[in-house]
C-alpha cells in the first residue's frame, strides 16, 4: 500500500511536471502569434498586405505609424524594453542609420538572401529592400528637346540656368542621391556639382517631389528631379488637376550610358530587440514575395524588389532602364558628409 502510494504520488508529479511545461510551452506560443511593425509607409496597399499576411500565417500584425526619425528615436530610446519586431521605412539612408544607432539585427534567411539582390540589402543582412524607386528628371515636353538631356551631372550645366527645380537639401531624396555622387566621382566634385545646382534653381527648393512637377506645368521651371513614383500618383490621382500636370510631363532617365540611374528602395529590418523574432523574419519573406511585391508594384507604382515579378503597366510603358548598383548601404555611411557639402554649397 505504501509503495502503491508512493508510485501513484511519482506518477503524479511527472504529469504534473508535464503539464506545466505544456502550458508554459502554450503560453509562449500564444505570446509569440504576432509581430509588431513600426513603419513609416502610409499606403493602403501596405495594409491590405498585412492583413493577408494575418490571415495567411495567423500571425497578428500590429502597427505603429510614424515618420522615420520618430520610429528611430521611439526604438532608441525604449532600448532593450522596445516591443519593436520589424521598422519599415523609406530610402536606404534611414535604413543604415538604424543599423549604425544599433537599432538593427542580422538575420539569417536563405529566402531573403536569394530573392534580393545584393546592392539593394545590407552587407551583413541588417536591413533589406522591399520596393524600388528610380530619381529621374520629369521635364515639360514643350519646352525641353530630351537629345539635351543625359546625366545627374548634366544637370549643373549653363543651359539649365533659372530652369531647374528640386526639393530642398533637408530631403533624404536627395541627400542619397547628393552621397551617390560622391561616391561615384568624389567630394571635391559633388561640392561643385551642387553649388551648381543651387545656381541653376528656378526657385528656393520647396515642397514635396509632386510640387515639382506642379511648378513645372505652371512655367516656373523646365524640368525637376523626382522618385518615379510620384508620377504613378500623379497619373492616377482622383484629382483631375493631378492627373493633367502628370500628363503634361516626360521622364528621361539619366546616366544611361554610364553608371545608370540613381535608385533608392523602401526596406525593412529586423529590431535589435525583437521579441518576436522568428516571426519578424517570417514577415520581411512574406513581403517579397512574388504575390505581396505584385500588391507593392500595382498599387503603389514602385518597381518590385524581387525579379521574378513584371513592374506595374504605367512603369513598363516608361521603358526599361539600366540602373545603378553602388550598394544602397553606401548612401548611409555617407549621408552626414553629403549635408554638409550641401551646407558648404548653399543648398537650402
Amino acid at each position: 500500500m505504501k509503495k502503491t502510494l508512493i508510485g501513484l504520488l511519482a506518477l503524479s508529479l511527472v504529469f504534473s511536471c508535464k503539464n506545466a511545461e505544456e502550458k508554459d510551452k502554450n503560453t509562449e506560443e500564444e505570446k509569440t502569434q504576432e509581430v509588431n511593425v513600426y513603419t513609416h509607409r502610409h499606403y493602403e496597399s501596405d495594409q491590405e498586405l498585412f492583413k493577408q499576411f494575418e490571415e495567411e500565417s495567423g500571425i497578428t500584425v500590429n502597427v505603429i505609424n510614424a515618420n522615420a526619425d520618430e520610429l528611430i528615436q521611439k526604438m532608441s530610446m525604449e532600448g532593450e524594453q522596445s516591443p519593436a519586431d520589424v521598422l519599415i521605412t523609406v530610402d536606404a539612408g534611414r535604413l543604415e542609420r538604424a543599423k549604425s544607432g544599433g537599432l538593427l539585427q542580422a538575420v539569417s534567411s536563405k529566402t531573403l538572401e536569394e530573392t534580393i539582390p545584393s546592392h539593394l540589402k545590407d552587407a551583413d543582412n541588417h536591413w533589406f529592400g522591399l520596393t524600388k524607386r528610380a530619381r529621374v528628371i520629369a521635364y515639360a515636353k514643350d519646352r525641353v528637346d530630351e537629345s539635351e538631356l543625359s546625366t545627374y551631372e548634366d544637370l549643373a550645366s549653363e543651359k539649365w540656368k533659372n530652369k531647374l527645380l528640386i526639393r530642398s537639401s533637408g530631403n533624404i531624396y536627395n541627400q542619397s542621391l547628393m552621397a551617390s555622387i560622391m561616391v561615384h566621382n568624389g567630394e571635391e566634385e559633388a561640392k561643385k556639382w551642387a553649388a551648381a545646382i543651387v545656381e541653376n534653381m528656378a526657385r528656393a527648393p520647396k515642397g514635396n517631389d509632386r510640387d515639382q512637377v506642379k511648378a513645372v506645368v505652371a512655367g516656373e521651371g523646365d524640368l525637376a528631379v523626382v522618385n518615379t513614383y510620384y508620377i504613378g500618383k500623379l497619373l492616377n490621382s482622383e484629382d483631375p488637376e493631378e492627373v493633367k500636370a502628370g500628363e503634361s510631363i516626360k521622364l528621361f532617365f539619366p546616366n544611361q550610358d554610364g553608371r545608370g540611374t540613381h535608385i533608392n528602395v523602401s526596406g525593412a529590418g529586423v529590431a535589435k530587440y525583437a521579441p518576436n523574432k522568428e516571426n519578424a523574419i517570417k514577415f520581411i519573406e512574406f513581403l517579397i514575395s512574388e504575390k505581396a511585391q505584385k500588391v507593392f508594384a500595382h498599387s503603389n507604382y514602385e518597381y518590385p524588389i524581387n525579379e521574378a515579378v513584371a513592374p506595374a503597366a504605367l512603369l513598363q510603358e516608361w521603358g526599361e532602364f539600366k540602373e545603378d548598383t553602388l550598394n544602397l548601404s553606401k548612401l548611409g555611411e555617407n549621408n552626414k558628409k553629403a549635408v554638409m557639402l550641401f551646407d558648404e554649397a548653399g543648398w537650402k
